[in-house]
């Protein structure tokens, strides 16, 4: 057993590779190696012979095994100095340049409004994109003749036949949302409601899908005089001027009482909009007081509460402050313009404090 000790112990020091190590270890105790025999042998041996055979058989096999484990171990950190030795980087190296990833100016500019419709204490409020027809065309005193219930102009959702129920839309304006807030918190309110809407109407500055925030403050004394100063401080904020002129023109809508369409005093210089100078005047929104049918509708009593509304278009307004001269070049998904009207991911809006209703 002493020649069987060295004579393994000597090939495992001197195997160059695992291939080798795992040859050695089938030769020495695999089913039909040499050690393997010899603790076979022992059932031919006297009692005598075998307390004295097998412990240094298994003390031998055991010191095997030992050796086997410790060569493998110093085969394999050998293999990782030959690789890292090998496979050298310099970690202080530059890292490879990579591109950055940009806000779309639809994103910027929603956050840029919520900033500033926050700062005058009024909350965001969401609703589904897929409305009912009463949400939103009833609900707001909208009646089945208008031109906005005409597939010419409405998304219409599919009904199976033999259902009479009105089919549901692709919601063309946010001003769902401001039924169902009513509906869930009653007066007083003051919300704003950003989303996507739905027309069916495609050109240079119209596209089937397009972004509106729309505002509603509802209370016992709100008249048309704390619109006229939200929308003004809106425009200051938005625009980042000091001075801003806006006039009202009277228009109808059938969810307002009276109704506004409101211009805003500019002027165009090298096909650059420069706010609150000149002699020009661009309509921006609309507006109103809400009608005392839509807050019926709502389930608020238009005999103790009123209130006004209005809705922007949050992708025209991208357009005028950051000189995007096409609508549809917003949803072409091209990284090239994208990367020039972009944003960096930490250019945070934020807006002058004093501003509270």
């Amino acid at each position: 057993m002493e020649e069987l000790r060295q004579k393994y112990l000597n090939a495992i020091a001197d195997a160059a590779d695992e291939a080798a190590l795992e040859e050695i270890r089938i030769r020495a105790l695999g089913k039909k190696g040499e050690v393997s025999l010899k603790m076979r042998e022992l059932g031919r041996m006297s009692p005598e012979e075998r307390k004295t055979a097998g412990p240094a058989l298994n003390a031998l096999k055991n010191e095997l095994n030992a050796a086997l484990t410790a060569k493998r171990a110093a085969l394999a950190d050998a293999a990782l100095d030959a690789r890292l030795r090998a496979e050298w980087l310099d970690v202080t190296l530059p890292a490879r340049p990579r591109r950055q990833g940009t806000v779309h100016p639809i994103s910027q500019v929603t956050e840029e409004v919520i900033a500033i419709f926050a700062e005058m204490g009024f909350a965001v409020a969401e609703g589904p994109q897929i409305e009912t027809d009463w949400y939103n065309f009833d609900a707001l005193n909208i009646p089945p003749h208008h031109p906005a219930r005409q597939e010419f102009d409405t998304f219409y959702m599919h009904r199976e036949p033999g259902d009479s129920r009105p089919p549901n839309v692709l919601r063309t304006h946010t001003s769902p949302v401001q039924i169902r807030a009513m509906e869930k918190h009653g007066a007083p309110i003051r919300i704003i409601a950003p989303g996507r809407v739905y027309r069916s109407d495609y050109d240079q500055t119209h596209t089937p899908m397009f972004h509106q925030v729309e505002g509603l403050a509802i209370d016992r004394d709100i008249s048309m005089a704390n619109l006229k100063w939200v929308l003004e401080e809106f425009c200051r904020a938005f625009f980042e001027v000091e001075e801003v002129e806006l006039r009202f023109r009277a228009s109808h809508f059938p969810f307002t009482e009276p109704s506004a369409e409101v211009d805003l005093r500019c002027s165009w210089q090298d096909g650059q909009l420069k706010v609150g100078e000149g002699d020009d005047w661009m309509e921006i929104l609309g507006s109103g007081m809400v009608h005392p049918k839509v807050l019926k509708a709502a389930g608020v009593d238009p005999d103790q509460w009123q209130g006004f509304a209005f809705g922007i278009g949050i992708d025209r307004l991208a357009m005028l402050k950051y000189g995007i001269p096409d609508l549809r070049a917003f949803f072409d998904s091209d990284l090239r313009w994208l990367r020039h009207y972009g944003f960096a991911p930490l250019d945070v809006p934020t807006m002058r404090a004093g501003l509270s209703l």
